[in-house]
């Protein structure tokens, strides 16, 4: 089943005709219930159902013939935590039914594209609304329709307001659209900020560093791995890195060898740590102290990576 997507926005499209939804924080998921049972599949195609029984259990409530398509999360605090969906996610099917009890996820559907075996997807979204309304409201939690309005004030007070319950931002569908499988026929708009961030550690060589490990200036201070870094930011940190290994090791009498490019030569005083890369799980990086500074692009919330725009020179 191709999902449908979303082009980024930096602003609120505005006009008649438009649908405003809640992005949730969580792992895109299509739910199929079958005459005989329920498929659960991630939006790469992988099928995910024995890491999330407890979804699975909910969706054999659906008529055969039903396909949904939207986000599972994890609640915790009043906010979805991508972490523990992440948790969830990569779960063996025995630990998965001890993490349904104790981490019950939750399904935010925002589409239905087949029901009692009709095609749905070239209905337009409005009416597609509506069925997913009525099939969803008697069953209840944790199948739930994600909130929709077509007034713009309230969907900008929406996404002012909402990250504080983990929400990415904004999702923005016409009313008379089909269903745009596999394409990015949606428009989204995210919460960022362009901040400055701590340069902790980096990815990869001196002479070729892949990505920044970032202390962001919001949040418990737990290290993230930056996005990968475009060839002219590989460039200019490589520079960086044996700029600050040269002044290191002249400070203690030693020969400069990064500065002179040397494969693998880590600065003087680097070390090696692990990092939790989205995705990627325990990634190993080389320790930078003192640290550099980057100007970052980041979400509100710890997904998407955040993306280096340049180092910072000057303070």
């Amino acid at each position: 089943m191709r999902v449908a997507l979303a082009a980024a926005v930096r602003t609120l499209p505005r006009g008649a005709g438009l649908a405003y939804e809640p992005k949730f924080d969580g792992h895109r998921l299509v739910v199929v219930r079958t005459a005989e049972d329920v498929v659960l599949q991630a939006r790469s195609g992988r099928i995910v159902t024995a890491a999330f029984p407890d979804l699975a259990a909910a969706a054999r409530q659906l008529p055969a013939g039903t396909v949904l398509d939207g986000e599972v999360v994890v609640w915790r605090g009043g906010r979805t935590d991508f972490a523990l969906v992440q948790r969830r996610a990569a779960a063996t099917a025995a630990r998965a039914t001890v993490l349904a009890q104790s981490l019950p996820a939750s399904y935010a559907a925002f589409d239905v594209l087949e029901l009692a075996g009709l095609d749905l997807r070239g209905r337009p979204y409005e009416r597609r609304r509506t069925l997913l309304v009525d099939l969803l409201t008697p069953l209840g939690p944790p199948l739930q329709p994600v909130p929709m309005t077509t007034d713009p004030e309230l969907a900008a007070t929406w996404y002012e307001t909402l990250p504080a319950s983990g929400i990415e931002g904004l999702v923005v569908k016409r009313l008379d659209q089909t269903y745009p499988a596999g394409r990015r026929g949606w428009q989204k708009l995210r919460h960022t900020e362009v901040r400055d961030a701590a340069v902790v550690g980096y990815t990869g060589t001196p002479r070729r560093p892949l990505a920044l490990v970032l202390v962001l200036p919001v949040g418990d201070e737990t290290p993230l791995v930056s996005s990968p870094l475009t060839a002219a930011l590989r460039a200019d940190v490589a520079a960086a890195l044996a700029e600050a290994a040269q002044a290191a090791e002249a400070a203690a009498g030693t020969p400069a060898r990064a500065a002179k490019g040397a494969a693998g030569a880590a600065p003087a005083g680097a070390g090696g740590a692990t990092v939790t890369a989205i995705g990627l799980g325990e990634v190993p990086y080389r320790v930078l102290d003192p640290p550099l500074t980057a100007e970052v692009r980041y979400a509100s919330t710890r997904h998407p990576p955040p993306e280096v725009l340049r180092l910072r020179t000057e303070l």
